[in-house]
């Protein structure tokens, strides 16, 4: 197993994380590419894949807490927090669209101050926020795109 005080993620997790952003690139700029016809589904399957991935990332924080001390008082915090992504996403997709997209935004960018504040009380890998920050901006930027595709084009 990796070392938790590692100050370098896992090649394994990098190389997983990497080609896990293949749907969120595409999909952004899908909504740019794609003929006007298919960019509803486009964007319908990325909005998908978001709220996936924000499970995920949850859940990620819910096993987190659950390795920590027993006498961790900041582990049922993150916990509690855990079950808040899945929840966002799910919510943002009952929203129309335009709204949709600025609550992932939202949401992707506070949990990437999550996981950083997961580090920094010994909650996280040391390595966690290296892995973490690129791939939150490539997300967050991929939104952007998407979003600014709505508000641009037709669809």
């Amino acid at each position: 197993m990796h070392p938790f005080n590692a100050t370098r993620p896992p090649a394994l997790a990098v190389g997983l994380t990497f080609a896990g952003l293949a749907p969120f690139v595409t999909g952004a700029l899908g909504m740019w590419l794609t003929p006007e016809a298919w960019r509803e589904w486009v964007m319908e399957e990325f909005l998908a894949f978001a709220a996936v991935i924000l499970a995920f990332m949850g859940a990620i924080h819910w096993g987190l807490a659950m390795r920590a001390d027993e006498a961790s008082d900041r582990a049922p915090m993150q916990l509690g927090l855990s079950v808040i992504p899945p929840l966002l996403g799910w919510f943002a997709l009952s929203l129309p669209i335009n709204f949709a997209i600025p609550v992932f935004f939202f949401a992707f960018a506070a949990l990437y101050f999550a996981d950083i504040w997961a580090v920094k009380h010994g909650l996280a890998p040391a390595w966690y926020t290296s892995l973490r920050r690129p791939i939150s901006l490539v997300i967050i930027a991929s939104m952007l795109v998407a979003w600014s595709a709505t508000l641009v084009l037709a669809y």
